[in-house]
């Protein structure tokens, strides 16, 4: 297929699947069968299960898809691992779906390949209905819904049956989060190895909104460094958008990116009605910049899609033929990522915060000891804030679950935007801990470390598990006789591991990052006098003999002699990092809030220092204890000026301050500041109704216009929790039984995962004093009809991020119409419209159907719908918004009946041709 590829330039990859299907309108029975009659859940909807029950019609698509010019033709396997199967109870049939979907599409394939010209199949492997980047729970952002290996077990079953079906390539597709990815592909590669035959990689992301990120955050750059260790066919992005939309984040990611790219987008964006009509010609022409803007390899469909538009894009390719650039070329050095990228070639000097440590600091350890993870996470925070462009965390102590601590505080730091926009160094002595944290980055890390202390065997299987989990690595200069302490040695061991890493373990030498050892200086022992100016003797030769390769070390080991005098070691770590970083040392561990510049030390002491560093004279270790001794002596003796507050209350006005505090998602002044709004505003609610929903509106609009992204609007959610806690007591003191609340209902609808904007608009409307049950994602309408009639609501809230949410939501509006059930109803999420509300989901109900821009208005809408005083007047006033809706809508469909002016055009008499 690779080859395949390289010789055409371009192939092309088949259409929509569940468009499709949704244009046959199948019945339960098409779903069910004979074969499946008994099975307890609705099956509708369940697309996997008609490779067993109705194969003709999977087989139907396919075989439209190759007469229309298709290369690839993907299984329909979209949901097919137990993950997502398990909400129609059909776990049970993974490998015998994925099986026979892969057996149907490859005899279809090898029957259309003729006449020169040959047709793959692509293993669809969906992103499942669970994210391991992003809390399920808004209170907690530690917490996950599935685990790494969970989900790579699940991914391997699916993908072991694909592989014995027959398939050419994996495509992971729709990846919204990243370590799903990840978790992917560690299991592709297993799979492989357990089928004993290789197929290709395919991986195609989708971007979540207009900040041309993930949903879990990350950039373009930084997806790329994430999967940048997998042999992948091709890394591109599908769903999400249509052609013209996509193109802005495919060029960036075609620019960075050494694999073909791939594009297969939507017909377009979904109309009011939730529908894609975008038609063939038009995506045509838009796929047309994206085949040269883009450099794109591998073209298709997602959403809304066809044979028709298929057959478009084939006979662009057949334009194009031959018109296509290489791909970038594979980074020449280190790049990694959290929720950004960072290309080391562009550095100088890369600082690693050091200050995430428990074996080096005894505040962080204390933090994590007390389970105080906000302050923990906050000095995460600060590092980054000082200059750190990597965070170092270690949690080895013999207190500590050491890998209980490491998985909870890595997730943290994931939900924390200010940390997890840099990549993480996990720092550990025990191999359990570090494969541990490896399995919480969605980004390209870095573990700290692996050595040959263990000999040769042990140290290739921890280097291409490293490698295998998507990370780079550092090499500590140990071996089985022990650590390096001379220059000798220190090359010996670098070398040796150099050619093991490279040669053996296929492992690139800019992910290689050795660590010479920094030692103690200045110990009054005369064998560590050289032990520094042999640390840079050493990186010069590694620089100049082993190409490609980082080199690091932790400076903080170099001046351990000096213990209670921070600024001599911070000057003792300036000079060291001068000489080391000029000799080729390009990383270090450092503490980033205490870094002094070199040129700032004092001459006299500076000479002292480098005599010591460089090895210039036998008593230079003396001298410069004397001089540590007489500065010591003369910071006794001054006034004691050093204790400094490391943050001041913004000097705003009280209303700013809270609201920046909602928009920063800082919690740090957030007692001070709503002690003194008590006294400034008449009632408790008063000051969430004024500045702190101020300060969310804003966050709606930053997020809306794409210039926040998600793990901030989490952040926010979460300060605007802390503040309600806080007011609570205050709230309750004042409550009276006049007060306009209720209960709500909450629900993202079946087969949609997100719950972000669900949460969000949960915590708002607790703020607003009512009472939220929450029944999660993935609710079934009889679910939702069922709670109901026991709750018995004021009002229900339903959310929706994807496209099917619509339809979702006019099934449950339904079904609670014919349950007896009328209460005012919130329509939210992305896709969701005030048209597509008015024309589809108000008709289907008996009550006021409300659609909601975004949760700031949950609250007020909902006090005027409940209140005796305004609701009659919110109900007209509704059905008189969504009537002239669906009038205008109506009137702009008479008016679409015209030609097109690009249509005409092309009709235009043409008397001299």
């Amino acid at each position: 297929m690779r080859t395949y590829l390289q010789t055409k330039g371009r192939l092309l990859l088949d259409g929509g699947f569940g468009s499709m299907l949704l244009a046959r309108r199948l019945s339960e029975q098409h779903y069910r069968a004979a074969r499946f009659a008994n099975l307890p859940q609705r099956q509708t909807g369940n697309n996997d299960l008609l490779c067993l029950s109705s194969p003709d019609i999977v087989a139907d698509i396919h075989r439209a898809y190759l007469e229309a010019g298709a290369d690839i033709i993907s299984t329909n396997t979209f949901n097919a691992q137990r993950v997502s199967l398990a909400d129609y109870g059909c776990q049970h049939l993974v490998r015998e779906i994925n099986l026979e979907a892969a057996r149907l599409a490859r005899r279809l394939a090898d029957e259309y390949s003729k006449d020169g010209r040959q047709r793959f199949v692509a293993g669809s492997v969906g992103p499942t209905n669970k994210t391991l980047s992003i809390s399920p729970d808004v209170e907690d952002p530690a917490a996950r819904a599935i685990t790494f290996d969970e989900l790579a077990a699940a991914y391997r079953e699916q993908m072991e049956a694909l592989i014995e079906g027959g398939v050419d390539a994996l495509l992971i597709e729709t990846v919204f989060d990243t370590l799903n990815a990840k978790a992917a592909l560690y299991a592709a590669e297993q799979a492989m190895t357990a089928a004993g035959r290789r197929v290709e990689l395919m991986v195609s992301a989708t971007v979540s909104d207009r900040s041309g990120r993930t949903l879990s955050g990350q950039t373009m750059p930084a997806l790329v460094a994430s999967l940048s260790h997998a042999p992948l066919l091709s890394l591109g992005l599908n769903c999400g958008f249509g052609a013209t939309q996509m193109l802005p984040s495919l060029v960036e990611l075609a620019q960075v990116s050494p694999f073909a790219v791939s594009a297969h987008p939507n017909a377009g964006l979904p109309n009011a009605r939730g529908e894609y009509d975008e038609s063939p010609e038009t995506m045509r022409d838009a796929c047309r910049k994206l085949l040269r803007k883009a450099n794109v390899s591998i073209i298709g469909g997602c959403c809304g899609t066809t044979p028709a538009h298929i057959a478009a894009l084939r006979s662009l390719l057949d334009e194009e033929f031959g018109d296509v650039r290489p791909a970038a070329p594979a980074a020449a050095s280190l790049v990694v990522s959290g929720l950004e990228a960072r290309d080391y070639a562009q550095t100088d000097f890369v600082a690693v915060g050091e200050r995430c440590n428990v074996a080096g600091s005894r505040k962080f350890l204390r933090l994590i000891s007390e389970k105080s993870y906000d302050e923990a996470v906050a000095i995460a925070c600060e590092q980054v804030r000082r200059g750190a462009m990597v965070i170092d965390v270690n949690l080895d102590d013999a207190l500590i679950d050491a890998r209980t601590e490491m998985r909870h505080f890595l997730n943290l730091l994931a939900s924390e935007p200010d940390a997890a926009r840099v990549p993480v160094m996990i720092d550990s002595s025990r191999w359990e801990v570090i494969i541990e944290g490896l399995k919480c980055l969605q980004g390209k890390g870095i573990v700290n470390s692996i050595s040959l202390k263990e000999g040769e065997e042990v140290f290739l299987e921890h280097a291409r598990e490293c490698h295998a989990l998507g990370t780079a690595m550092v090499v500590m200069l140990f071996d089985e006789k022990g650590q390096a302490t001379d220059f000798g040695r220190r090359i010996e061991i670098a070398e040796r591991a150099y050619r093991l890493l490279t040669e053996r373990a296929a492992i690139p030498a800019h992910d290689i990052i050795f660590d010479p050892n920094v030692l103690a200086v200045a110990t009054g022992m005369a064998e560590h006098n050289a032990y520094a100016a042999d640390f840079i003797r050493a990186v010069a030769w590694m620089r100049e003999h082993l190409p490609g390769v980082q080199i690091s070390g932790g400076i903080s080991n170099l001046s351990f002699s000096f213990r209670g005098n921070n600024p001599l070691r911070e000057a003792m770590h300036a000079a060291f990092l001068h000489h080391a970083c000029a000799a080729g040392m390009n990383m270090a561990i450092v503490n980033a809030a205490t870094r002094v510049p070199y040129e700032s030390v004092e001459q006299p002491l500076l000479v002292a220092i480098e005599d010591v560093l460089l090895n210039r004279r036998e008593d230079a270790a003396d001298r410069l204890v004397e001089m540590a001794n007489a500065q010591q002596a003369a910071t006794r003796e001054a006034p004691s000026n050093n204790v400094q507050r490391t943050t001041e209350t913004p000097q705003q006005p009280l209303s700013e301050r809270l609201k920046s505090a909602l928009i920063q998602g800082d919690s740090s002044h957030l007692d001070t500041d709503l002690a003194e709004a008590l006294t400034a505003y008449p009632t408790p609610a008063s000051i969430i109704d004024g500045p702190l929903m101020d300060g969310m509106r804003e966050v709606g609009a930053l997020f809306g216009e794409g210039r926040m992204f998600l793990p901030q609007v989490v952040k926010t959610a979460r300060t605007m929790k802390r503040a309600v806690a806080i007011l609570q007591p205050h709230i309750e003191a004042t409550k009276s039984a006049s007060d306009n609340a209720g209960n709500v209902l909450i629900a993202t609808v079946k087969g949609d995962v997100h719950d972000i904007g669900k949460n969000i608009v949960a915590v708002v409307m607790s703020c607003g004093g009512y009472n939220v049950t929450d029944l999660g994602v993935m609710v079934p309408p009889e679910t939702i009809v069922a709670e109901a009639l026991r709750l018995r609501p004021d009002i229900i809230a339903l959310s929706g991020l994807i496209t099917p949410s619509l339809t979702e939501m006019v099934n449950t509006v339904t079904a609670l119409r014919e349950a007896g059930i009328d209460c005012p109803v919130m329509i939210g999420g992305a896709t969701t419209s005030a048209t597509h509300t008015a024309l589809k989901i108000a008709p289907a109900y008996g009550g006021p159907v409300i659609w909601v821009k975004d949760a700031a208005q949950n609250t007020p809408l909902a006090n005027r719908f409940l209140s005796a005083d305004t609701a009659d007047e919110a109900r007209r006033q509704l059905a008189d918004e969504q009537r002239q809706l669906c009038e205008a809508y109506a009137q702009k469909q008479q008016n679409s009946a015209l030609t097109p002016i690009e249509e005409a055009r092309k009709r235009k008499p043409r008397f001299f041709d």
